[in-house]
């Protein structure tokens, strides 16, 4: 469906967006709780869902923090957890590659798992959408909210009922995730890296301070922007032939 307003797509998009808010929000309100169960300041918690905006990179921070791990080290972790964005930001940029600096920077900073999926599907029934950047403004900014939201309710409830981590409520990122990926692997180099990341995690488990799992999204990333290159060079070389 057409929308014919920035304000419409923008609506459309927050409003499609829906399904992918009720899964975040245990997500967001669980960090608040390990933020005050971790003694860090009720301002840096909130400071930290403002500013990073990135559910699986807060979730490491907090812990290494935790462990009084070094800047350096926190820095890195949170650096290779997040490169799957590139593999997003690479699929997303055709759609997106006409617009301003300025929006590019604010669109990139709302980009999160559950805005690339919704925004993935939406480019792929209306490629050419003249106010698409609307839509998935309105996606992100809805996403953000609700990040910001249940992330103070957490910080709010967290040290009066500490047993809100023990429920079970991060369940409902898990199978978010879920939802998240499994329509993308119909698409070779999604699933070349959902397999190799996948493998190598398992592969690298027993490795300590978790650097398996940092190393599995490395190794992830890598093989789809890699895959991703050789088609897209494959076709170049076909289409001039």
């Amino acid at each position: 469906m057409s929308h014919s307003t920035p304000f419409s797509s923008f609506a459309a998009g927050a409003r499609d967006t829906l399904p992918m808010l009720v899964g975040a929000a245990p997500f967001g309100m669980i960090f608040g709780t390990l933020v005050a169960a971790n003694l860090l300041a009720a301002w840096q918690g909130q400071f930290m869902s403002m500013s990073v905006f990135a559910g699986s990179s807060q979730f490491i921070a907090v812990g290494l923090v935790a462990g009084h791990a070094g800047m350096l080290v926190i820095w890195l972790a949170t650096f290779i957890v997040n490169l799957r964005h590139m593999l997003y930001a690479a699929t997303l940029l055709p759609n997106v590659s006409h617009l301003s600096l300025r929006w590019r920077w604010v669109l990139g900073f709302l980009l999160t798992d559950e805005t690339f999926a919704v925004m993935n599907g939406y480019y792929r029934t209306h490629p050419r959408a003249p106010l698409g950047h609307w839509y998935f403004l309105g996606s992100g900014c809805a996403m953000y909210g609700n990040w910001q939201l249940w992330t103070l309710v957490g910080l709010l409830f967290g040290a009066v009922f500490p047993q809100l981590q023990a429920l079970g409520l991060d369940f409902a990122m898990v199978a978010t995730f879920i939802a998240i990926v499994v329509p993308q692997l119909a698409r070779l180099p999604h699933f070349a890296a959902a397999l190799a990341a996948g493998t190598f995690a398992y592969l690298m488990k027993d490795l300590p301070y978790k650097l398996g799992l940092l190393l599995a999204v490395l190794i992830g990333v890598a093989a789809g922007i890699a895959l991703s290159h050789w088609r897209a060079r494959s076709r170049a070389a076909g289409e001039s032939a």
